[in-house]
């Protein structure tokens, strides 16, 4: 029974946060119409207004992100065209992270650079796991399981320290840039903000699913290694 309880535990965790963003994101694409401007120049309208002419919006279709290398926003196109509450609110999500880049932000400057490594730091951590059970074989050296102990901590540490710069990163992006220069700025309506938060919200409960589910499997490493 508490097997069973923790199953559906751990798939509400896992599955839960994305569920009620689909939701949330589809219930605030209606009406389509709700505003002027599409999510492609309330964008450009931010940008400009903090004087990031320099920055490109772009259509993508990896889904919405700022991507801090080529320094481009890019909205998938419902939200590039839409006039949504959703649309206008994405996009200033992802110039909220155009505005940290161009101030300096630590957690995304940091974050940054890590992502860079996280490839070749997952694939030594891999590489190191399948190897150990050979060396132990061979050389019979009871401390070649740290071996094992240390390509579980590549392997999945470098995605947690992901994960961990990645939550405040997005919490900055949404609460401290967006919100506040939607109501600058005027980009939304006054009657909207409370459910513009919701929108926010949901988007960061994505964000906190994934850094839980990746302490997580760092917990369930350490038990099988202890037995």
């Amino acid at each position: 029974m508490h097997i069973l309880i923790l199953i559906a535990a751990l798939l509400l965790l896992i599955a839960g946060p994305g569920l009620w963003v689909r939701r949330t994101m589809a219930r605030y694409h209606n009406p389509r119409d709700r505003y002027d401007r599409t999510g492609e120049e309330t964008a450009r309208k931010l940008l400009d207004a903090y004087g990031l002419q320099a920055v490109p919006v772009e259509t993508s279709t990896t889904g919405d992100h700022y991507d801090p290398i080529d320094k481009v926003v890019r909205l998938v196109d419902s939200n590039m065209q839409g006039r949504s509450l959703t649309a206008v609110t994405i996009a200033a999500h992802e110039v909220g992270h155009a505005v940290q880049d161009a101030e300096g932000f630590k957690p995304l400057m940091w974050r940054t650079r890590l992502v860079k490594w996280v490839s070749p730091i997952e694939k030594t951590g891999a590489a190191l796991m399948m190897a150990t059970p050979l060396i132990i074989g061979i050389t019979r050296l009871p401390f070649a399981g740290l071996l094992m102990f240390l390509g579980g901590l590549l392997t999945l540490g470098s995605a947690v320290l992901v994960h961990i710069l990645t939550l405040p990163t997005e919490l900055d992006a949404s609460f401290g840039r967006a919100m506040p220069m939607m109501e600058e700025h005027g980009v939304i309506y006054s009657r909207d903000e409370r459910h513009a938060r919701k929108l926010l919200k949901a988007a960061a409960m994505t964000y906190v699913s994934a850094s839980l589910l990746s302490l997580l499997n760092i917990a369930r490493w350490w038990a099988i290694l202890r037995r």
